[in-house]
């Protein structure tokens, strides 16, 4: 029976790398992995899902305006699908969790869902809100502060390296804006006393 999955952690976890291992483990059982990646993501090759360790695999793009169980349905018409992995699910809306849990349930097709958590003030992303909340089985992947405890949290630096706590939700960046935090040294840039 198929489920719908959320892989989770703050940044620097490893969740693409995990994502294209998965991938190549299906493609080299002769199965058909559907991959998909936020459009708005572009800090790499659009239409690739792009790990950090150089690792990379062509993706559908997906946007606010995709039906995503159209899409899959649609898709596994012409080309049985085995498995859909999905990129930068924190990027999902209500809609495309409740989509992808219909693929999950109608389809009988398994959905491995990778994403952040929290953003940079602590809250949920939509689409990790409705994962956290819907999905059938929830797996941290974990990574360190620089203190050397386990990091749950990110924040956002500025051009000089300091912490912003104010700002877009949404800022597309990498190393160079975001910085992986345990809880303890998250509040002290965000929860001043």
């Amino acid at each position: 029976m198929a489920k719908l999955y959320f892989y989770y952690s703050s940044m620097n976890a490893g969740k693409s790398t995990s994502l294209l291992q998965s991938a190549y483990n299906y493609k080299e059982l002769g199965m058909n992995p559907f991959l998909l990646t936020a459009e708005i993501d572009d800090r790499y090759n659009v239409g690739k899902v792009t790990s950090r360790i150089g690792l990379e695999a062509g993706a559908h793009l997906f946007n606010q305006d995709h039906n995503l169980f159209e899409l899959v349905s649609e898709r596994n018409e012409n080309e049985k699908i085995d498995c859909v992995l999905i990129d930068e699910s924190h990027f999902l809306s209500k809609e495309h969790v409740k989509q992808l849990g219909k693929v999950v349930d109608n389809l009988d097709i398994p959905v491995l869902c990778y994403g952040i958590r929290t953003d940079f003030r602590g809250e949920l992303f939509p689409g990790s809100q409705y994962l956290l909340a819907w999905a059938d089985n929830l797996n941290e992947l974990k990574t360190v502060c620089h203190c050397g405890r386990k990091a749950t949290m990110v924040v956002r630096l500025d051009v000089d390296g300091k912490v912003v706590s104010d700002g877009a939700q949404v800022v597309i960046g990498g190393n160079d804006q975001y910085q992986s935090m345990c809880r303890r040294h998250f509040a002290e840039h965000i929860w001043p006393k």
